[in-house]
């Protein structure tokens, strides 16, 4: 048996250009359990999962104090979950059943505080089941079926997208096999979605009912080879598939968090991609250090593109698209750890994804991260203490470069300059007859203060300030936290 339980709030953040960003509080509520056997034939748990949070809606006001008190407009999420995890031992194999039931209720509160404007409720129903097969001889199998039924009912007088039906199905099997200093791999998976919306008309905003059905196989190879005790390559190649979901096809409203209008599109086909990875790694005594690159080739790529100044209830109109597509890029990193308290952890991460054959104001996709470098100097003042236990103090530089590759055509995104900011933490577990009973951590996010833009924040749009002449909010400024954590048998 376990539980969990968290509640945490917060007022309207605060950055040097834009004062108290207005309708950026939130509450938030959460709690989990689960009870359980554990036999000699395997084990059977049931997990409840409750989460409630209320945030505020931001749309570009500033304000020169802060509440932590809701207004409106604000939404508010209702979410359930509850599943029953199994395992079997079935002769030298293993049999894992996993069903899982969710309700997400998501409302919106524009005019008024008691009857919600925008009212959706989604079902879903997770299952999943596989057999792991008895090793023989270094050759691991694994063979099932997973897949979801999903509802969703508007019961609001606003709509984004409509009621609709969904069912995906999905088989599969995969392998392993080592030999020597080699380790193969691969499997091979078939899936089917079938997708059914319904009509609704309003004063507003008229859904045509439709019906898609997505059927497709993707599979993979792979190899990992053994240099020595301390080092390996790694090798894989995957044929992927990806329906489009229901937003992407028939979406007709305003997504309150980006304040932009969506329109679908039913026509999508889906994407279908080549993917190629390549990896390094190693390992000592004082040096860890990782290479990672990809090449992806993607058709029909879905995305959202701004039509032109054309506006509909004020916002913006967003159109989804698709295009093919390639994605390169790679991350690296390396800890040092010269005496066994100390790591000095460094990554870097990039990604240039483009479309192919396209003129350069839309050459590149949009919602492509900058450049990144992480840098963190972590140091563990006490290591199984009679009292304090983990007790560390650490420092973050975080870096990211200018984002001069954006998806220009029609100003659906700008270039975002570089910015750099310093994070620092401590943290330490607290024990009581040798027990812990407490956790205290301590955080300092973008110490200096230092105001920027993410390139991927999708308020970086988001009203103009009059009194500064700069677009759309900007991210938080320095953030202090404290977060306890309490531990009971």
């Amino acid at each position: 048996m376990d539980g969990r339980w968290s509640n945490k709030i917060a007022h309207e953040y605060k950055n040097k250009y834009d004062g108290y960003v207005a309708g950026t509080q939130y509450r938030e509520q959460a709690a989990n359990a689960m009870v359980g056997v554990n036999k000699d034939w395997g084990y059977s748990h049931v997990i409840m999962d409750y989460y409630h949070l209320t945030p505020g809606i931001a749309e570009g006001e500033r304000k020169d104090d802060y509440t932590y008190g809701k207004y409106l407009p604000w939404q508010q999420i209702h979410h359930y979950k509850l599943v029953s995890d199994n395992s079997l031992y079935l002769g030298d194999g293993i049999l894992k059943m996993l069903v899982g039931y969710q309700q997400n209720r998501r409302q919106e509160f524009e005019e008024s505080e008691n009857e919600p404007g925008l009212d959706m409720q989604l079902h879903t129903l997770n299952y999943d089941a596989k057999y792991i097969w008895p090793e023989n001889n270094g050759l691991k199998i694994v063979s099932g079926i997973n897949g979801m039924w999903q509802k969703n009912d508007n019961r609001g007088e606003e709509f984004l997208i409509p009621s609709y039906v969904l069912f995906d199905a999905g088989i599969f099997t995969t392998a392993s096999y080592q030999v020597g200093k080699y380790t193969l791999s691969g499997g091979v998976r078939i899936d089917n979605r079938h997708l059914h919306s319904f009509t609704l008309e309003s004063d507003e905003v008229n859904f045509d009912a439709f019906s898609r059905n997505f059927t497709s196989m993707s599979g993979s190879v792979g190899m990992v080879y053994a240099l020595n005790n301390n080092m390996n390559v790694r090798l894989n190649l995957a044929r992927g598939f990806r329906a489009p979901n229901l937003g992407e096809l028939a979406s007709n409203g305003v997504h309150e968090g980006t304040q932009q209008y969506l329109l679908g599109n039913h026509g999508l086909q889906p994407e279908h991609s080549w993917q190629i990875d390549a990896g390094w790694d190693y390992t000592s005594a004082m040096v860890s250090a990782q290479l990672q690159l990809f090449a992806n080739f993607i058709d029909n790529y879905i995305f959202n593109t701004r039509k032109g100044d054309e506006e509909r209830d004020d916002c913006p109109v967003y159109q989804y698209i698709q295009s093919n597509a390639r994605l390169l890029g790679g991350e690296a990193s390396i800890d040092f750890h010269p005496i066994d308290r100390l790591h000095f952890q460094n990554s870097f991460s990039y990604v240039n994804s483009v479309q192919l054959h396209q003129p350069e104001e839309s050459k590149y996709l949009p919602w492509t991260p900058a450049p990144r470098w992480n840098s963190e100097l972590k140091y563990d003042i006490v290591r199984d203490g009679k009292v304090f236990n983990n007790t560390y103090v650490a420092a973050e530089l975080e870096c990211n470069l200018k984002q001069n590759h954006f998806y220009a055509l029609n100003n659906t995104e700008t270039a975002t300059p570089s910015y750099t900011l310093v994070n620092l933490s401590a943290g330490t577990d607290l024990k009581f007859n040798g027990k812990r009973r407490m956790s205290i951590f301590l955080t300092a996010n973008n110490l200096f203060d230092r105001a920027y833009q993410s390139h991927l924040s999708r308020l970086k749009y988001i009203g103009f300030n009059e009194q500064t002449g700069r677009q759309g909010l900007w991210n938080m400024g320095r953030n202090v936290g404290v977060k306890m954590c309490f531990y009971i048998d």
